[in-house]
């Protein structure tokens, strides 16, 4: 039954983020030296209604996605890939939560991920700058670049960001557009998680299967797409 069914999902989530890091780390895309990261919005509920007897008040919180120009109600899924698309490290955050703070909490938390790589290309958006922040990643070995701000002088690796930009708005419309990101249904705290693991877990099966298989994009969904 329905209730079953949410109790069981809700008490997966850690099995989900364990099979997907073996999943990921069985694929040949695992040890690419150049990641993205971006993050983008989890919508939770539209109406005030929902806003004012949803569980996941206090967490969710309305935010601005520039990306759409719209504002929202929910959370934002921070994401470490590669360039392939395979999930290297998320998290899920209210909808104001610094992007910046974010992404360093997700490497102090798994300092494996970063020891094992050095002097790795980490690609990113305007939103990733500071000359602290900057600083941070450099003591871990981690190259940032990402676009130049106004008033700031351009900065390198400039021609790529436009085409490698796409490939980040590509990866988050696969969640949202095949994987109905947005349409997670979950109501409570576990229930977002464990949705939104599940989708992470989808599409990191998928590049698994299709880079064993020998398949050109390995991103690619439409063999089972029905």
């Amino acid at each position: 039954k329905q209730p079953g069914y949410n109790k069981r999902l809700r008490k997966s989530a850690g099995l989900l983020r364990r099979v997907t890091r073996l999943l990921a780390t069985d694929t040949s895309a695992w040890s690419d030296d150049v990641w993205i990261v971006d993050s983008t919005p989890v919508e939770c509920g539209r109406s005030r209604e929902t806003v004012k007897r949803s569980e996941l008040a206090g967490w969710a919180e309305y935010g601005y996605c520039a990306s759409h120009s719209r504002f929202f109600w929910g959370l934002r899924l921070h994401l470490v890939c590669t360039l392939q698309g395979l999930p290297v490290a998320f998290a899920l955050t209210g909808a104001k939560a610094d992007e910046r703070e974010t992404l360093l909490d997700l490497l102090a938390a798994e300092p494996g991920l970063v020891a094992d790589r050095p002097a790795q290309t980490l690609i990113g958006d305007k939103n990733y700058f500071g000359r602290g922040f900057e600083h941070e990643l450099a003591e871990q070995d981690i190259r940032l670049l990402r676009p130049a701000r106004k008033g700031e002088p351009e900065r390198p690796g400039a021609p790529l960001f436009k085409p490698l930009r796409q490939v980040i708005e590509s990866v988050n419309e696969t969640f949202k557009g095949q994987l109905d990101l947005e349409q997670h249904r979950g109501r409570t705290p576990g229930g977002v998680v464990a949705r939104v693991m599940q989708r992470i877990l989808a599409l990191t099966a998928a590049i698994w299967h299709n880079d064993h298989t020998g398949q050109p994009v390995l991103r690619s969904l439409t063999a089972f797409d029905h």
